[in-house]
């Protein structure tokens, strides 16, 4: 994300329910013959979901892709903690007009983002997430074949754990670099600078 996971949430939840709201007065007031109310909150509506959309889409503009190297870790905000995930290994093997990658995905508890409200021995099923190696052409490949430590496994603070994560691809691809992505849910395209929301860059691993 490049704007605070924290604000963002807050952010997303007071819109939705301010627009609840306005929706309730205006109802309440068109019932009531209050046209001039009911304009008036129209109005404001209109102007604060304006502003909510444009600083979603500024945000969004204003990311960059980035890629990562070997060791770099991406970051993944669980609300009073955060997850760090990054490629500490890749390995290849030809299996007929195939390369198998093997690529070792580290899930590390940062224990020094807990929020001070959460115990700090807690421990935390990561969120689903969506993994797809690309190319150079813009073809995705998902994930043939997984080993090691499932990726959804508890962690405690401090912890971390390899997941070997196998895909399969013609031999000439080239260009490859991997996304590890929160499984979309449908309000991730509309937070404010998440990488999930609209037009929104990602944040991927070299290989």
């Amino acid at each position: 994300m490049n704007f605070p996971a924290p604000l963002a949430a807050l952010g997303f939840l007071g819109g939705a329910a301010g627009l609840l709201l306005a929706a309730l007065v205006i109802l309440a007031a068109a019932a009531m013959g209050k046209t001039t109310v009911a304009r008036v909150v129209t109005r404001v509506a209109g102007l604060c979901a304006l502003g909510y959309f444009a600083l979603l889409l500024g945000f969004s503009l204003a990311s960059r892709d980035m890629v990562l190297a070997h060791g770099q870790e991406k970051y993944f905000c669980e609300m009073d903690c955060h997850l760090a995930y990054s490629v500490v290994d890749v390995r290849t093997a030809t299996e007929g007009s195939l390369t198998r990658y093997t690529v070792t995905l580290r899930t590390r508890f940062d224990e020094t983002t807990i929020s001070s409200a959460r115990p700090k021995d807690a421990p935390l099923t990561p969120a689903e997430r969506t993994i797809r190696l690309q190319d150079d052409q813009g073809h995705e490949y998902g994930v043939a074949a997984e080993q090691g430590t499932p990726l959804m496994t508890p962690l405690r603070p401090g912890d971390f754990y390899d997941s070997q994560l196998d895909f399969l691809l013609p031999k000439n691809s080239s260009g490859l670099r991997l996304l590890v992505q929160t499984r979309v849910a449908w309000p991730d395209h509309v937070v404010i600078g998440d990488e999930s929301s609209w037009l929104h860059k990602k944040t991927y691993f070299r290989l």
